[in-house]
C-alpha cells in the first residue's frame, strides 16, 4: 500500500508542477509580457492546461485512487486526506473533456489583454466579445455537473467546495439588511474629511513604506518578491516561491498600502502551508473565503486597526512628512476607516464592502441563468451602482470594467471575498481569546504571535480540510454573518457615535 501512495504522490507531483508552471507564465503575462505575446502565450498555457488535465483524469491515476480506497490510516491524517482530496479532484476533471480546458486556457488568456485594453482605453465593447465567450465556456463547464439545483453551484464549488449558491444568497440577504441600515445611520453623521489622503505621494516612498509593513508582518523576500501590476494578486509557484503585486497611485495613498498587505496575507498563508504536503494537491488554501480570511484580516483587522497606528503612524510621517507632519493620530485613522460610497471594490470601506460583492454575484447569476446579456451588463452594473450604494459610475473603466476576475474566466469567485470578510472576524475573535495581549503588541509593531497563531491553526493544514470543516475546527462553527456584524457596529459605532 505505501508503494501505492508514493505512486500517487509521485503522479500528482507532476500534476502540482505542471499547474505552477502555468502560474509562472500568468504571473509573467501581468508583470513583464510585451502587449502583443498575448496569443502565443495564449497557446502556451493551453498546452500546460491540457497536459495537466491529461494527467490529472488519466486512466494509472483513477487506477491508483481504486486501489487505495482501503487505505489504513486515520481519517484526519495527511495521508488519507491526500487520498481524499485527490479522488475528489479526479472525479471533478474527468467530467470535464480536455478541449474545454485548452479552449477556456487560451480563451482567458487572450480575454486578459483584452480587458486591459478596454479598461486602460474606457472601450467595453472591446471586452464584450471575450466576456461572451468566457460565459459561455463557463455555462458549458456548469453543463459538465448536470443535474445541479442552480448553474452557478457547480462555478462556487470550484473556489468553495461543497457551499452552495442557495447558501451563499441566505447568508447575504441576513447581511444586505444589517449593512444597509448602519450604512444609513451613518450617512445621518457629519461626514469624515479624508482628502489628506488625496495629495501627492512619491511611488517609490510608497513602495518602501509598504515593504516596510509586510516586513514586519513576516513576509519573507527570500522566498518571495513584489512587482507592479494593474490589479494586484498573489501567486505560488512553490511553498517557498510566493510572488505579490501591487500597483500605485500617486494622488492616492490607499490603494497600494492596503493593497500590499490584503497581498501579503494571501502570500502568508501559502508560506505557512507545511512541507509535508509539498508537490500534492493539499499545498493550497482551504478555499477561496478561507484565503480571503487571511487578506481581510491583514488588510482590514490591523491595518485599519489604531493599535496598528500607533506604532506605524510615526514612520508614515517620516516617509510623508509634508502631507501628514501635521496631522495628528486620531484624524488620520478617522480617514482611512471612513464609510463612504465608493466606486471601486479594492477600495471600498469595511461597511460598504459586501454590498460590492453582492452586486457581482447577482450579475454573474443573471448572466448564467440568461436573464441578463453580455450587452446590457455596463447599464446593469450602474443601475445596481445607484440602488445600493446610490452612486452612478461616470465610464465603465470605473464601474464594469474595473476588476480583473471575469477576463480569467472565475465566476463563482466574487462571493469569497464577503464571506473571507465573515471568516476573518470569526478567527479574529478567536484569537483575541488566545492572545490577549494582542492589541498591545500590535502597538509595539510585534506581529509574531499573531503570524504563529494563524500558522499553528490555520495556514500550516493547507487544503487538508474543506472550508466549513476546517473553520468549525479553528472557531468552533461554521460561516457565520453574526461576528462580522458585532465587529461592524461596534467600530463604526465607536468611530461615529452611533
Amino acid at each position: 500500500m505505501n508503494a501505492k501512495l508514493e505512486q500517487l504522490k509521485d503522479l500528482l507531483g507532476e500534476i502540482y508542477d505542471l499547474n505552477r508552471a502555468q502560474a509562472v507564465l500568468g504571473w509573467d503575462q501581468q508583470v513583464n509580457m510585451p502587449v502583443k505575446g498575448a496569443e502565443d502565450r495564449g497557446d502556451q498555457l493551453a498546452t500546460l492546461a491540457r497536459l495537466a488535465h491529461q494527467r490529472a483524469t488519466s486512466e494509472e491515476l483513477g487506477r491508483l485512487l481504486d486501489e487505495l480506497r482501503g487505505l489504513d490510516a486515520a481519517p484526519d491524517s495527511l495521508e488519507a486526506r491526500l487520498v481524499k482530496v485527490a479522488r475528489r479532484d479526479y472525479e471533478k476533471h474527468t467530467r470535464v473533456s480536455a478541449a474545454w480546458v485548452s479552449e477556456f486556457a487560451r480563451a482567458t488568456t487572450v480575454a486578459q489583454s483584452a480587458w486591459e485594453k478596454a479598461k486602460a482605453n474606457n472601450e467595453f465593447g472591446v471586452f464584450r466579445p471575450h466576456l461572451e465567450k468566457i460565459l459561455e465556456l463557463n455555462r458549458q463547464y456548469a453543463g459538465f455537473f448536470a443535474p445541479y439545483t442552480h448553474v452557478y453551484d457547480p462555478l462556487l464549488d470550484i473556489y468553495e467546495p461543497g457551499l452552495k449558491t442557495a447558501e451563499v444568497q441566505a447568508i447575504f440577504a441576513t447581511l444586505r439588511t444589517q449593512q444597509v441600515k448602519l450604512i444609513q445611520a451613518i450617512r445621518e453623521k457629519p461626514e469624515v474629511d479624508d482628502r489628506l489622503l488625496f495629495q501627492a505621494f512619491d511611488e517609490q516612498a510608497q513602495w518602501d513604506f509598504g515593504v516596510e509593513v509586510i516586513q514586519r508582518f513576516g513576509y519573507d523576500f527570500e522566498r518571495g518578491r513584489q512587482d507592479r501590476s494593474v490589479h494586484p494578486f498573489t501567486t505560488s509557484f512553490g511553498l517557498d516561491d510566493v510572488r505579490i503585486t501591487t500597483r500605485f497611485d500617486p494622488k492616492f495613498l490607499n490603494p497600494a498600502l492596503f493593497g500590499t498587505m490584503h497581498e501579503c496575507g494571501h502570500a502568508l498563508y501559502e508560506l505557512g502551508i507545511s512541507h509535508s504536503l509539498r508537490r500534492t494537491p493539499l499545498a493550497d488554501g482551504a478555499s477561496m473565503a478561507v484565503h480571503e480570511s487571511q487578506s481581510r484580516m491583514w488588510e482590514n483587522l490591523v491595518g485599519r486597526s489604531k493599535a496598528f497606528w500607533v506604532f506605524f503612524y510615526p514612520r508614515l510621517q517620516r516617509a510623508f512628512p509634508a502631507q501628514f507632519g501635521d496631522v495628528s493620530l486620531d484624524t488620520f485613522y478617522r480617514a482611512i476607516n471612513k464609510v463612504a460610497p465608493s466606486l471601486i471594490r479594492v477600495e471600498a470601506d469595511e461597511a460598504t464592502y459586501n454590498l460590492h460583492i453582492m452586486l457581482r454575484l447577482e450579475l454573474e447569476i443573471a448572466m448564467l441563468e440568461g436573464s441578463l446579456a453580455v450587452k446590457d451588463l455596463p447599464e446593469a452594473w450602474n443601475q445596481r451602482m445607484r440602488d445600493y450604494l446610490g452612486i452612478t459610475p461616470p465610464n465603465d473603466s470605473l464601474g464594469v470594467l474595473q476588476d480583473v476576475h471575469w477576463s480569467g474566466g472565475m465566476m463563482g469567485y466574487f462571493p469569497t471575498y464577503a464571506l473571507g470578510n465573515l471568516v476573518s472576524v470569526q478567527i479574529w475573535e478567536k484569537i483575541q481569546q488566545d492572545i490577549p495581549d494582542l492589541e498591545e503588541q500590535m502597538m509595539h509593531g510585534e506581529f509574531a504571535a499573531l503570524l504563529g497563531w494563524l500558522r499553528e491553526h490555520v495556514h500550516q493544514y493547507g487544503a487538508m480540510f474543506e472550508p466549513q470543516e476546517l473553520i468549525q475546527k479553528v472557531t468552533g462553527s461554521k460561516i457565520d454573518p453574526q461576528p462580522y456584524l458585532r465587529y461592524l457596529q461596534g467600530k463604526f459605532g465607536e468611530l461615529y457615535g452611533l
